[in-house]
């Protein structure tokens, strides 16, 4: 488990299963050596929020923006592990029940799911509740809409969180929320269980929503310690400017290309749809799932017909199905990274730079 003293589905992955009961002191047990990556550079908060801990890495960036130094911030997935697959030990366990916040999102990893309702529901936000997830009908409808949009225009989409935080059901319900979904809801979550149903989780890929996000931690930081709200909001604002630059990086860089369709290992990336690419997996949503004959004949026509150059693999997952449709078809395999965690390649580096990596990747691939 990773800890750090911060500056600053499209499908149901299967029913939670059963964690150990916790024993007095269990969050005691001592922590893994992994990773959470670099911190920002924003106002110090030191007050009473004690340990935040987040279930994955990007939650674990936008976390240490915007908690401020005095935050222990502790990421849950070890360098190199795969987030999908996390089964969370008796000591990260304890860990979740002693935390003073735990940022996780639901139906993502179940274990974590189970901890957060077993002793964390009252001391959580899920983010899946708080940022505008899609599902896969959306994003092909997002896909070229959104082209050339400004910041301004993206705000709207989503809701002016600042405008109105929390969010009223009306807003959900017409972004495709049911009002049951949301009922209870000011805008994050306390440990009720949603039906997220058929969305797509990947959504800190799109750094607007990312920023959507830093926002609800912000929120939910200044409910627990009221006396740092203003730091928390300022760290916010800060880390939602530099994920506009980002996002507007990404409009001009893919504004002209000559080819917006993208072969990828794994469903992580339908997020980016909005930049005018058209994205098709080799598997599903999970990275370990089996290309059927059908997707992977599918992928061969349309590899020729459209002139795809590259597949993308990624760092966290095997390469063996990229690697054989690759040798099939004659393309080349390069990397897009879903930043779903780091590894020892990746240790240096953090959202943005690899946000930014996987930007040149796909300008150089699309000849944009």
């Amino acid at each position: 488990m990773a800890t750090r003293r911060s500056p600053l589905v499209r499908r149901s992955l299967g029913a939670a299963v059963a964690l150990p009961l916790l024993l007095s002191g269990c969050g005691a047990l001592g922590m893994g050596d992994g990773d959470g990556g670099d911190g920002g550079s924003g106002a110090s908060a030191s007050g009473d929020v004690g340990t935040v801990v987040t279930a994955f890495y990007p939650l674990t960036w936008i976390t240490e923006q915007v908690a401020g130094d005095g935050v222990e911030v502790v990421n849950l997935v070890e360098p190199g592990g795969e987030p999908h697959d996390l089964e969370l030990s008796v000591a990260q366990t304890g860990e979740v029940a002693d935390a003073g916040l735990v940022v996780y999102l639901s139906q993502f990893q179940p274990s974590v799911d189970a901890a957060v309702e077993q002793s964390a529901g009252d001391r959580s936000l899920d983010l899946a509740s708080a940022v505008d997830l899609l599902t896969p009908a959306e994003e092909d409808e997002h896909d070229h809409a959104d082209e050339g949009h400004s910041e301004d225009e993206h705000a709207d989409e989503h809701g002016d969180e600042h405008a109105d935080e929390g969010h009223s059901e009306d807003e959900h319900a017409e972004e495709g929320h049911s009002e049951d979904e949301h009922a209870d809801e000011e805008g994050h979550d306390h440990g009720d269980e949603h039906d997220h149903g058929d969305l797509d989780p990947h959504f800190w890929l799109d750094p607007l929503r990312l920023a959507d996000a830093g926002d609800a931690v912000a929120e939910r930081l200044a409910e627990v310690d009221p006396d740092n709200a203003a730091a928390y909001e300022d760290n916010a604002a800060a880390v939602r400017a530099e994920l506009e630059a980002l996002d507007q990086e990404y409009v001009a860089g893919l504004a002209s290309c000559e080819r917006d369709v993208v072969v990828v290992n794994h469903d992580a990336f339908g997020y980016l749809d909005r930049y005018g690419l058209d994205f098709h997996s080799i598997t599903g949503i999970t990275p370990d799932a089996e290309p059927t004959p059908a997707v992977l004949a599918e992928l061969q026509e349309l590899i020729a017909s459209d002139g795809i150059t590259t597949v993308f693999a990624e760092r966290l997952a095997s390469s063996h199905d990229a690697d054989a449709l690759a040798a099939d078809t004659g393309l080349e395999v390069k990397v897009l990274d879903p930043i779903e965690g780091l590894t020892d390649q990746t240790a240096d580096e953090d959202y943005l730079s690899l946000m930014r990596s996987n930007l040149e990747a796909l300008v150089e691939a699309n000849g944009c």
